[in-house]
């Protein structure tokens, strides 16, 4: 996984490395074993709204009894923007018996990490060169719901990445595809050239297909809450998902991996009590993934059967991040970790860790730094110097304040 890579792949005119290039993270999952308070969770209390619900034994079909005891089965497919779903829930225990046993492990409790490409292009080729590369790959096609072409492989610690591009996106009337129009689900890598989007809404519509008859999601609590001059349910917006934390068995292994063979920059590295932590970046946020040691678990105090560190929310402004953990802590009783040390989330200043259901860490903040086209950080000495814990009523800016990728749309 270390050879020299020789530029040579024509990408929309561009000669680079490899027959593709990640974006941004896409999407996310995340497994629990506890889906009724979970759904609570980032449902209700965080704001993502479901867009689709897999229901393995729909319109009425008994569930075997050896799943009773599993409580809900169901996947949910959530989003905060316009694209299909940008949060995928699932039961942990039910993917456990149900998935191949080249796709689920106990302690990654992640179902997927979901990268963008640019191209369905990008996909079919990355597909190839990632097996002739070696790497383990467990399927390709389309999924539904979604609509999203993709490719999958895991990782050396099997958390299964995916390479994408083209995911549904929703309208202002908030409905999901028709659920008929999942017949274009594809489970081998496409032929190209494929249909565009627009004719297969056509083909649907001359098939009598209603456009409004796609899953459409209300909201659980009361809009009491002024939101930068919008009512909603809770007193904060998600604007964006990332970066995403992981433990690693092997981190040079893991390296190897996101580096070489998926194309991530190295933005930086640094050591705290002696365990390496690596900050990849793919875009110019200063870091999209990162990764640790499994030994720095124990010393952080983390769920001690997950090698999933913590998944991240951005929130739209420095208040509202303030508000969430009043709201989340105060109002709602919920954790908030204020022992995580700057050192392992650099680039971040100001940051909540709050513990979901399943006691996994969500990590939210508001601002992260921005990578230029020299590929420099901020040097190390000019950056903001935070005490977890504690919330100033307002602070200063830095130079990159609400700089990268924006937020799309209404905040409700």
């Amino acid at each position: 996984m270390t050879e020299k890579l020789v530029k040579k792949f024509n990408v929309g005119g561009v000669l680079i490395e490899r027959p593709f290039k990640i974006r941004r993270l896409g999407h996310f999952g995340v497994n629990a074993t506890d889906v009724e308070n979970a759904l609570y969770f980032y449902h209700s209390l965080l704001g993502f709204k479901i867009v689709d619900i897999r229901d393995p034994y729909p319109e009425g079909k008994i569930v075997p009894k050896e799943f009773e005891h599993l409580g809900d089965i169901r996947g949910y497919f959530f989003r905060y923007g316009h694209d299909h779903h940008a949060l995928v829930l699932y039961n942990h225990l039910f993917r456990g018996v149900t998935d191949t046993k080249d796709r689920w492990r106990k302690q990654v409790t992640v179902n997927q990490i979901t990268w963008q490409v640019g191209t369905l292009k990008e996909v079919v080729n990355a597909y190839e060169w990632l097996m002739d590369k070696g790497c383990n790959m467990t399927k390709a096609g389309r999924d539904m719901p979604g609509s999203n072409w993709h490719t999958y492989l895991m990782d050396p610690d099997w958390f299964q990445n995916e390479l994408y591009y083209g995911i549904e996106q929703i309208g202002w009337n908030g409905h999901s595809k028709p659920w008929e129009m999942h017949s274009r689900e594809f489970k081998n890598v496409a032929s190209l050239p494929q249909k565009s989007e627009y004719q297969e809404v056509n083909d649907a519509l001359e098939n009598g297909s209603n456009p409004a008859s796609g899953y459409r999601d209300t909201e659980p609590l009361e809009e009491k809450y002024n939101v930068d001059g919008v009512l909603l349910g809770r007193p904060f917006k998600i604007t964006k998902i990332g970066p995403v934390r992981l433990f690693c068995e092997d981190i040079d292994a893991s390296l190897s991996f996101y580096r070489d063979m998926l194309g991530f920059t190295v933005t930086e590295e640094t050591d705290y009590r002696g365990c390496r932590c690596i900050f990849m970046r793919n875009n110019t946020e200063h870091h999209s993934l990162a990764l640790y040691p499994v030994k720095l678990r124990k010393i952080l105090h983390c769920r001690s059967d997950t090698l999933l560190f913590s998944f991240a929310l951005r929130l739209a402004n420095y208040r509202q991040l303030r508000d969430a953990v009043i709201f989340l802590r105060d109002e709602h009783g919920f954790t908030i970790r204020d022992d995580i040390p700057q050192e392992v989330y650099l680039g971040i200043d100001y940051t909540a860790f709050v513990e979901d259901p399943d006691n996994h860490l969500i990590q939210l903040y508001f601002y992260m730094e921005q990578v230029g086209w020299n590929g420099e950080t901020r040097p190390q000495e000019e950056r903001r110097k935070v005490t977890p814990g504690r919330w100033p009523e307002t602070i200063e800016p830095a130079s990159d304040s609400f700089m990268g990728e924006p937020f799309l749309g209404p905040l409700g």
